[in-house]
């Protein structure tokens, strides 16, 4: 029964975990190997009570200790046989106790002659020789140290208060646990620092021990049933010593976990812990002992944040209980050793070959691809190549051909090998269309089969296709030739595609075979066709071609031919189109448009196309043209009763009475009539306009209004006859006064303002005239030209500066007469710039 009973068990922990895994997405942060070489066979034979790390010399028994340097060995075992030895030399301390020794940890820095110290403790430790003399169930911790002749002195650190189950020592300080808590010594000032009791005194100490470990020098994390606290050791300020140690303790985080903790250990500012697992069976209803866990938290203040939780598969976990575990940890590796009766696991953490590992096994693909390349200096059993494919395999395997070709870009690079090997691979599947946009088209270069396959492949099912390629990949990609006769061969089915004849256009311009492309794009009207003129210089070949490059696009026509006038003359374009005139004009105004004299033996002929497809524009070209026959303009002109036009030949050739006469007669417009007449200037046109107009009252309104500023309005009054109605007339007279009162105060206006400048120049000229003139001897006399100031100071002198700045010795000046007795500069006056009065007269 117990043993259906225990299959059932297990049964059903092996489902729940295989579900667990199957559900889990999130990638665990350690991998878990066993220990082999022999560890296996032995641990089938006899149980694993302990275990320590180091890098050097890993050993088995009751309790092992290392100091940091791994060079000695502290052990203790149930005989009560404490021996502490050098691996490397020949120092030794071995004594044997009447009791088992269940703990030892030597000095970290053993190796150094000052730190020749360990600890150990048990039950009835009973040594008179090491100074002790007690009887009874005493549990003790006693520290050896070695004096300075090389003998082993021991003093007790502490004593009573249960078993000590665990000790860990760390640079000067000791920690240890016994039944009541946790003690912290200081080895320099020899005392005890802290007592941090135990939560949970429900929990037997000898089932759930507690877990030590030190994360640095000053930080102390205590794992206790399902308790954690971090300690970390601090300085005492002076001020507060009196008898208390110069250390003190504050725990900076506690929390509580779901499970009894087995084992802690650091990794980086996280806690690795191993805890030992209970649960309750669903369909027996009974406790049994689960996996146990190795979780990894990130410790807060009063909380705890689960980063990963792994549950292990141990040999024998359902007997086990929470004593029974054991976490070891390298610091220098970051390998946790889980030791249990019949297994030793190592957990290491997972490196990028692991991380990309779990994303291949889940078919993360592309974040493998990615974690590859950031870390491809790291990674040792992965290469990026191999991802890659395996990403591309994988796509194609999902459907999604076009991802997938896209990735061949950036994983087969300029392997020209894959490339075509997966060009092989995607024309099995039927899938070259999918391919073809990424194929590399210049570093590498496949070969020629490879593109005229794809292109072979569009030509069967998608001639626009076809098209793109044949437009994006360049021609010497393939053999051209085998691409023209396969788009003949279809042309014979379907003579008139208008994308395949684009298309072989496209292969003659390859081949430059120009003159059949130029045919084929001329039939289809395509836009490309000036392009490829322009580009190949086929103006020879369109010169009887250019009533079809007009009828195609006209502006882009003249604009090539004009553009290029010394391929194809002006002359020769003008011969082709005799029969198509409307084009003829549309070439020859452009013409006229860029250049006013290239033309102009055409200017005549011009005149009757321009009143024949574009009158509009046939009074600019009259006004511009300095080259077109006015006579023959006024004849088309008049003969088509073009009556603008009439007029503005008519005043050019000088007969303005008759351009007005007209503009009254024809047009009727009495305001175009009024500005032709100030176009003119002339007082004859302005005596006929009046003439013309005193006897229609609307004319009269619009002179009145009008003319203000340019002839005299009385005259045009004193004209009007009695008792004729005029429109408007008092606004007209109300308009003229205020045009008259209008000059009057710009008259006014400007001449307040000359005088407002006139004076303030003035004032300013007075003021420049004011101010004194620097005379040194650098100014020299104007008239004798020597120094304005005698080299001989006592001496007397006499100096006329004048306004403009010019000086003179008075004996240099002309004596002043009775009729002038003004001096002025002779300078100046000589320049007429002005007399310039005397300023300043020195002497001494």
């Amino acid at each position: 029964m117990a043993e259906a009973e225990k299959q059932e068990t297990e049964s059903l922990e092996e489902s729940t975990d295989e579900s667990e895994e199957e559900e889990s997405e999130e990638e665990p942060k350690l991998k878990y190997e066993r220990l082999s070489n022999g560890v296996t066979e032995i641990l089938q034979k006899d149980a694993a009570s302990c275990m320590t790390v180091h890098d050097k010399s890993p050993v088995k028994i009751n309790q092992i200790s290392l100091d940091e340097s791994g060079e000695h060995m502290g052990v203790c075992s149930e005989d009560g046989k404490v021996q502490v030895f050098g691996l490397y030399s020949g120092e030794e301390f071995h004594e044997t106790f009447d009791c088992p020794i269940k703990i030892i940890a030597v000095h970290p820095h053993f190796v150094r002659s000052s730190c020749k110290q360990f600890v150990t403790g048990g039950k009835k430790v009973l040594c008179e020789e090491h100074g002790t003399n007690t009887t009874g169930d005493v549990q003790m911790l006693l520290l050896f140290e070695r004096s300075w002749m090389s003998r082993w002195k021991s003093s007790v650190l502490h004593e009573g208060e249960g078993n000590i189950r665990s000790v860990k020592w760390r640079g000067h300080l000791i920690a240890w646990a016994n039944n009541m808590g946790v003690k912290i010594f200081d080895i320099t000032s020899k005392q005890r620092i802290t007592n941090v009791p135990r939560d949970d005194i429900s929990l037997r100490p000898d089932m759930y021990p507690c877990s030590l470990c030190w994360k640095d020098s000053v930080t102390l994390i205590i794992g206790w049933g399902t308790s954690v606290k971090i300690c970390s050791v601090k300085e005492r300020h002076a001020s507060e010593l009196r008898d208390l140690p110069s250390r003190y303790v504050e725990i900076v985080s506690q929390f509580e976990t779901e499970f009894y903790i087995s084992g802690l250990a650091p990794l980086c500012d996280q806690l690795v812990v191993l805890s030992y697992v209970k649960e309750v069976s669903e369909k027996t209803e009974r406790e049994y002992c689960a996996r146990p866990r190795l979780d990894i938290i990130q410790p807060l203040s009063e909380t705890c944040e689960e980063i990963s939780s792994d549950a292990l598969t141990v040999r024998g976990f359902q007997e086990n209980e929470c004593r029974d575990y054991h976490l070891e940890y390298s610091e220098g590796e970051s390998l946790f050793y889980i030791v249990s009766p019949r297994d030793v696991v190592v957990a290491k953490e997972r490196d990028q070959d692991d991380h990309i590992d779990w994303l291949l096994e889940k078919k993360k693909y592309e974040e493998a691809l990615m974690a590859a390349e950031i870390s491809q200096k790291n990674i040792k059993r992965h290469k990026i190549l191999d991802i890659g494919l395996a990403y591309i395999n994988h796509l194609v395997e999902k459907g999604e051909y076009d991802i997938a070709a896209r990735k061949c870009q950036k994983i087969l690079g300029k392997n020209a090998a894959l490339w075509e090997y997966e060009v092989y691979k995607f024309k099995e599947i039927g899938q070259l269309k999918a391919i073809s946009p990424y194929l590399p088209r210049g570093d590498p270069v496949l070969k020629p089969l490879i593109y005229e396959m794809i292109l072979h492949e569009f030509l069967e099912s998608d001639y626009e296709g076809f098209a793109t390629l044949i437009r994006e990949w360049p021609g010497d990609l393939y053999n051209n030739s085998v691409i023209v006769q396969a788009v003949r061969d279809h042309l014979k089915k379907d003579s008139q595609n208008r994308t395949l004849l684009k298309t072989l256009a496209e292969l003659y311009t390859y081949d430059k075979n120009y003159g059949n492309a130029l045919e084929i794009y001329l039939t289809l009207r395509h836009k490309d066709v000036f392009q490829l003129i322009h580009k190949h210089n086929l103006f020879s070949s369109i010169k009887d071609k250019i009533v079809l490059l007009m009828d195609f696009d006209s502006e882009k026509a003249v604009d090539m031919l004009l553009d290029n006038e010394d391929k194809i003359s002006i002359k020769k374009v003008v011969e082709e189109l005799e029969d198509r005139p409307e084009l003829q004009h549309v070439y020859l105004h452009k013409l006229f448009k860029r250049d006013h004299h290239k033309g102009q033996r055409y200017h005549e002929k011009q005149i009757s196309l321009y009143a024949e497809y574009d009158r509009p524009n046939l009074l600019p070209f009259l006004r511009d043209s300095t080259h077109c026959p006015l006579e023959k303009a006024l004849e088309i002109c008049q003969q088509r009763n073009f009556v603008e036009e009439t007029v503005y030949l008519l005043s050019r050739m000088g007969n303005s009475r008759s351009a007005l006469k007209m503009i009254m007669e024809e047009l009727h417009d009495v305001d175009k009539a009024i500005e032709f007449a100030k176009e003119q200037d002339d007082g004859e046109l302005w005596e006929d306009l009046i003439l013309y107009s005193i006897d229609k009252p609307p004319f009269i309104t619009g002179l009145l209004n009008n003319i203000g500023t340019h002839v005299d309005p009385i005259l045009l009054i004193h004209r009007i006859k009695e008792g004729m109605e005029i429109p408007n007339l008092r606004d007209s007279l109300v308009k003229i006064l205020q045009d008259y009162n209008l000059q009057i105060l710009l008259r006014e206006g400007c001449k307040k303002i000359l005088v407002a400048d006139s004076l303030s120049l003035l004032k300013k000229m007075h003021r420049t005239q004011m101010k004194g003139v620097l005379v040194d001897e650098e100014n020299i006399c104007e008239s004798c030209l020597s120094p304005i100031l005698p080299s001989d100071a006592a001496k007397p002198f006499s100096v006329v500066a004048f306004h403009c700045r010019h000086m003179f010795h008075k004996e240099c000046l002309p004596v002043p007469s009775m009729n002038s007795p003004a001096q002025f500069c002779g300078i100046c006056s000589a320049k007429h710039r002005g007399p310039g009065s005397a300023i300043l007269e020195m002497k001494k």
